[in-house]
């Protein structure tokens, strides 16, 4: 896999109060990834932009709601996450600089 679908693949940390809980309990850090990513993909990146060791890879495929705004129907973009459970004794620190 090239280095710029590498760092395309992974768009944000999804951090919400269960991730949290996640993470600190159980070594799983959870991903927002492009729709197109394959678990491969997902694994590659994590263990190369983070010098970490992945076990295992889940993901997650949220589908758009219908809205209606006015009067009008319409539909939300769906997303897709991935829930990356580390090696033992490994962590990622988002928030720490280095």
């Amino acid at each position: 896999m090239s280095r710029e679908r590498i760092l395309k693949v992974l768009l944000a940390p999804h951090v919400s109060e269960k991730s949290a809980l996640m993470a600190d309990a159980s070594e799983q850090y959870v991903f927002k990834v492009v729709s197109d990513a394959t678990k491969p993909e997902v694994k590659q990146a994590v263990e190369s932009l983070f010098d970490v060791q992945v076990q295992s890879v889940n993901m997650i495929n949220i589908k758009g709601k219908t809205k209606i705004f006015k009067g009008r129907s319409g539909k939300r973009n769906g997303t897709k996450k991935a829930v990356v459970r580390l090696a033992p004794g490994q962590e990622i620190d988002f928030i720490g600089a280095e």
